[in-house]
């Protein structure tokens, strides 16, 4: 099984940052590689069991389904149904924590799933440097009202 860990510091308190990237079809508003994304049957972005369909920036179109999201805990889990990266059994964990000198926020982002072996290196490196690292940096970047 393969596996995918980021984590990074936002300047941010932790409620600021979750407001932004609970909705879990908020993703072309905060990362910088997704242009479109919808709710599947209009369903609330917060309902677990939802389905978002998102677009690419590169085209590539993707389907995940919500499996938890928990506003105590700063987290959403979520899995691919549908992917171009030939990914299974796909299950993300985005959740943050307060860093409380500073009133700051930890993210951290991670992902186990199976691929032919071959391409478990490429996968991971890409899911690792162009979704997750890119999502992270693109909320470092962000201008946070001041604490």
């Amino acid at each position: 099984m393969a596996e995918v860990y980021v984590s990074a510091v936002i300047d941010a308190p932790a409620g600021a940052v979750w407001g932004v990237i609970r909705d879990f079809n908020a993703l072309p508003a905060w990362t910088p590689f997704v242009v479109e994304s919808r709710i599947e049957r209009n369903q609330p972005a917060a309902q677990v069991g939802c389905v978002r369909v998102f677009r690419l920036r590169d085209g590539g179109m993707i389907r995940e389904r919500l499996l938890a999201l928990s506003d105590y805990e700063f987290s959403m889990t979520y899995s691919i149904l549908e992917s171009p990266m030939a990914v299974e059994g796909y299950v993300a964990t985005l959740r943050l924590l307060p860093v409380t000198q500073g009133n700051k926020a930890f993210a951290e982002w991670s992902a186990s799933f199976r691929c032919a072996e071959a391409r478990e290196g490429e996968l991971v490196d890409h899911i690792g440097r162009n979704v997750f690292l890119a999502g992270l940096v693109a909320l470092q970047r962000r201008p946070w009202p001041a604490a």
